[in-house]
């Protein structure tokens, strides 16, 4: 399969591992664009090798690095968030969208709007730019596949046929780093440690809503999303050897469940060929090695993050994102050192709570879903950096 591809974030974990199975498959690609926020070396690096026509760097401060370490190459460079949708908005096939929070919201709809394929690892676009991110793209001739281990197995068992003989969508979850720690321990929890996951390699943001299971939160939403199902249908269930990825349960009684290693190069290798499968030298699964798979329903009261979350789908609207929003601020400063790991949860509920219902009065889908988003992501921003600064300021 020959196919044009831009990754957006081409730098992190996703961005490094989609660029590995390029290589390892010898899947023949054409890289349009990359992207990266500041690690100028890495995307330096990244464009003398794959030859795209552009790299970006969303730092504007290193545009000068990245020209002076492209000199010569032939390769256009650019910076700044305005340059990152501009690369979204290259003539390429296949978009990896794979930029960390909020600010992969509009490069992701710039690559639906030209009806690209848009390879979806950047779960807050979804849940900032609620369904409205697939209508567009549908409108336009594209589609949205999931690449969260977790939606990518619903997206790979759920039969389309029987799409309402869904009982539910069971979401599984490692359950983190401190899935065993008792509450008085998380209240000590330090960033290294909650950054310590111990199944996957993420970045440090996403390594932190492992710890609190607000991933799982983002995810709910984002099964809620893209796969059309009410709130009640979708469940967590922890599972820490992370080889069933996730499972559709039908009325029938059957569940149908895909399994695999803790490998990310799996599930972007199906978004990138699908509806076909493409070779490469993936582990392989070896059950008999493994023993056992274990499971546990999820503590509510040490990770609050999914009850928040539920009560943030009930709400309906742009509560998710505003959600989202409040989650950034708070793991920004736990990460910080400014709050603890258990005033994460509780700054995004104390956000919401002081929000009362505020997001519904700025946009509903259908209208201008990026200036309606910001907007609930700029009002979540600033009432939770006043929560965060009461916390910091009582520790």
């Amino acid at each position: 399969m020959s196919r044009s591809v831009t990754v957006l974030g081409s730098t992190g974990s996703i961005g490094v591992s989609t660029l590995s199975l390029f290589e390892q498959s010898g899947a023949d690609v054409e890289i349009v664009a990359l992207t990266a926020g500041r690690n100028v070396a890495a995307l330096a690096e990244q464009a003398l090798k794959w030859r795209p026509k552009l790299a970006v760097i969303q730092d504007e401060s290193l545009l000068a690095e990245l020209r002076s370490r492209l000199d010569g190459s032939g390769i256009e460079c650019a910076s700044g968030s305005e340059a990152v949708v501009a690369a979204a908005r290259m003539d390429a096939e296949w978009v990896m969208s794979a930029i960390v929070g909020a600010a992969g919201l509009a490069p992701t709809l710039a690559a639906a709007r030209r009806g690209a394929v848009v390879a979806l690892a950047n779960k807050e676009s979804l849940v900032c730019g609620g369904p409205s991110l697939l209508d567009i793209a549908r409108r336009a001739g594209g589609m949205v596949i999931p690449v969260d281990s977790e939606h990518s197995a619903i997206f790979q068992v759920l039969q389309q046929p029987c799409i309402d003989k869904v009982s539910r969508l069971i979401l599984t979850a490692s359950g983190g780093p401190f899935r065993t720690w008792t509450y008085e321990a998380m209240k000590a929890a330090t960033p290294e440690q909650a950054v310590a996951h111990p199944n996957w390699s993420m970045g440090a943001k996403i390594s932190v809503d492992s710890a609190t299971m607000m991933n799982k939160g983002l995810e709910m939403v984002e099964a809620s999303y893209l796969f059309a199902m009410e709130e009640k249908l979708v469940d967590v269930l922890v599972h820490p050897q992370s080889i069933i990825h996730s499972m559709v349960e039908y009325a029938d009684g059957s569940t149908l469940a895909q399994l695999g290693p803790p490998d990310m190069r799996a599930p972007i290798a199906c978004a990138y060929a699908w509806p076909d499968r493409l070779a490469w030298p993936a582990p392989k699964l070896d059950l008999a090695a493994i023993g056992q798979l274990t499971f546990e329903a999820p503590d509510l009261e040490r990770f609050p993050a999914i009850d928040i979350a539920r009560q943030a789908l009930r709400a309906g609207g742009r509560a998710p994102a505003a959600m989202n929003a409040a989650n950034e601020i708070a793991v920004g400063a736990f990460l910080d050192r400014r709050i603890g790991f258990l005033d994460i949860a509780d700054a995004v509920r104390a956000s919401l709570d002081h929000l009362n219902g505020d997001w519904a009065r700025e946009g509903e889908p259908g209208g201008d879903e990026l200036e309606a988003a910001m907007m609930t992501d700029a009002s979540a921003r600033s009432v939770a950096t006043v929560i965060v600064d009461r916390l910091a300021g009582a520790r």
